[in-house]
């Protein structure tokens, strides 16, 4: 399925992660990146939860979409959200601390090539020359953002293991969501939504509650000043974002998909400018056309394809 609103929906999801990510660093100034997980998945759930007992109330929906899928396409479903958010998010924080935020930055621009190769490895996804032209764009807009600082006080190893640790992590993510993507267009999208973050919640639970320094992962539910940064970030980044994520990848392509929300880190750099008053140049500028001219290049690349054909 290659439909506009799944389009939108995953530009839309780009647009406002980067706001949310925004307030993220703000809040991880105070809260350890574990506890801030965990957090921001809790409040995700407790939100989709909310809704999906207020739909049913209403009589917009029911368990039948969960009780008619058959048990292998929920496994999938579940081990997605697994894969996807536990294991992702764990090893991405644990690289986060070894090489910081810039190479972080870098690492993340394999988002979207590795979710268009598993795309075409296991849903056969094929794409159009302009697709392809696109995606140079969005990646070439991405790696002229993202700032290349080294860590200090780390040492080659760190950063190297730490750099692999993030491409697997990226990886996870983007297998996670393709792999689902087959029973996400069968599933309403608020109860695909409400498994896979449940699923990886579990997980990442009994990870926080069974590790070291346990009690000071559970800490940040005790209400505290952090919350003021962290609920509207978990509320967007994990609510709004994740619903909107899902629908772009049940919608359109999920190659298409992961580019849209690939530009989200050039959106971020506009908003860290605007808000925290970082640096934005030439550079950031000439990375912000790119990446929009990327957008519209696989945005229209259907249509593109179509009309030179024909022509």
């Amino acid at each position: 399925m290659n439909h506009p609103l799944g389009q939108f929906c995953a530009l839309l999801t780009a647009m406002i992660w980067a706001y949310a990510l925004v307030l993220f660093k703000r809040s991880g100034e105070t809260v350890a990146p574990i506890a801030l997980n965990l957090y921001k998945n809790t409040v995700g759930l407790a939100l989709l939860i909310g809704t999906l007992v207020l739909f049913m109330a209403a009589g917009w929906d029911s368990f039948r979409p969960v009780q008619e899928l058959p048990p292998d396409e929920l496994a999938l479903l579940l081990l997605s959200g697994i894969i996807g958010i536990a294991l992702a998010d764990t090893l991405f924080f644990h690289a986060l601390n070894l090489i910081g935020v810039g190479l972080i930055s870098v690492v993340d621009c394999s988002y979207a090539p590795l979710a268009i190769l598993f795309a075409w490895l296991l849903l056969n996804e094929k794409l159009t020359a302009f697709h392809y032209v696109g995606a140079a764009l969005v990646v070439a807009g991405v790696f002229m953002t993202s700032r290349h600082t080294l860590p200090v006080r780390r040492t080659r190893g760190q950063i190297i293991g730490g750099m692999l640790l993030a491409t697997l992590a990226v990886g996870l993510m983007a297998f996670g969501i393709v792999m689902a993507k087959p029973v996400l267009e069968k599933m309403p999208v608020l109860w695909s939504t409400t498994l896979r973050l449940a699923a990886g919640l579990a997980l990442l639970g009994l990870f926080a509650l069974l590790g070291p320094g346990w009690r000071r992962h559970w800490a940040i539910f005790r209400p505290s000043r952090a919350w003021r940064l962290a609920l509207p970030a978990s509320v967007l980044g994990t609510y709004v974002c994740v619903l909107l994520w899902v629908a772009g990848f049940k919608y359109t392509y999920a190659s298409i998909a992961a580019l849209l929300n690939q530009t989200s880190v050039v959106f971020a750099s506009v908003l860290a400018a605007l808000l925290l008053k970082e640096h934005f140049g030439v550079r950031q500028a000439a990375a912000l056309g790119l990446a929009m001219a990327g957008v519209v290049t696989v945005t229209l690349g259907g249509q593109l394809a179509a009309w030179f054909g024909g022509r």
